[in-house]
């Protein structure tokens, strides 16, 4: 078993490994833009979980999906070659979602905020007011 630290180190290592090679080696323009956000690994280093993320809507998520899976071999090899480990992890790609989900927060936010500075336009209703009302 590895060390948190040392699982935190690997995951890092990999995340830069697998950027540089999406960014720079790999020619496809399919893969313009593509970011790793984040990269979670075992205990035992075999399974990495690398999450990506990019502008566009679900059919360029999957397109970008299906060309980093079917650059799998590709990937692994090279991050082989790259990062000193005993055993290369296997590697599995996922979409993230959570820059979209901070992208609805954020206009929730913002629709919070204008809501409330609407509301501070009007008057308050005084209690006179209310009384006269009933």
């Amino acid at each position: 078993m590895t060390s948190p630290l040392r699982q935190k180190r690997v995951a890092e290592r990999l995340q830069a490994v697998i950027s540089e090679l999406i960014q720079r080696e790999m020619n496809d323009p399919r893969l313009e833009l593509v970011t790793v956000t984040r990269v979670n690994i075992d205990r035992e280093l075999e399974y990495a979980n690398v999450f990506v993320c990019t502008v566009g809507d679900e059919t360029r998520q999957a397109e970008v999906l299906s060309v980093l899976k079917g650059a799998h071999g590709f990937i692994r090899r090279e991050v082989g070659r790259r990062v000193q480990l005993r055993r290369t992890p296997e590697i599995i790609f996922h979409w993230d979602l959570a820059p979209d989900k901070g992208e609805q927060v954020e206009q929730l936010l913002d629709k919070l905020r204008a809501d409330q500075a609407g509301d501070q336009g009007e008057p308050p209703a005084s209690a006179e007011d209310t009384q006269d009302e009933l």
